[in-house]
């Protein structure tokens, strides 16, 4: 696991850190590391069966059949 260095931080933030630590029963360094995670972690791409088991159903095939021009049920005229 990579080590990280942040210098130059707000004395402020580093107060608000430790006490946001403090309450989660944390250290300063776990909560960093809980921040970050969150702050840059990225939902898993789906692959393309997973995105189309996701599509809602929104009925059945002749629900979108054509309608054919100059029939007496034509919606085009």
């Amino acid at each position: 696991m990579a080590n990280l260095l942040v210098r130059g931080v707000d004395e402020n933030l580093v107060k608000a850190l430790k006490e946001r630590a403090g309450a989660n029963g944390t250290s300063a360094e776990s909560e960093h590391r809980k921040i970050l995670e969150s702050a840059l972690s990225r939902p898993q791409k789906r692959n393309f069966a997973e995105s189309l088991a996701a599509i809602p159903n929104v009925g059945v095939d002749s629900d979108f059949d054509r309608v054919q021009a100059g029939g007496d049920d034509s919606v085009f005229d």
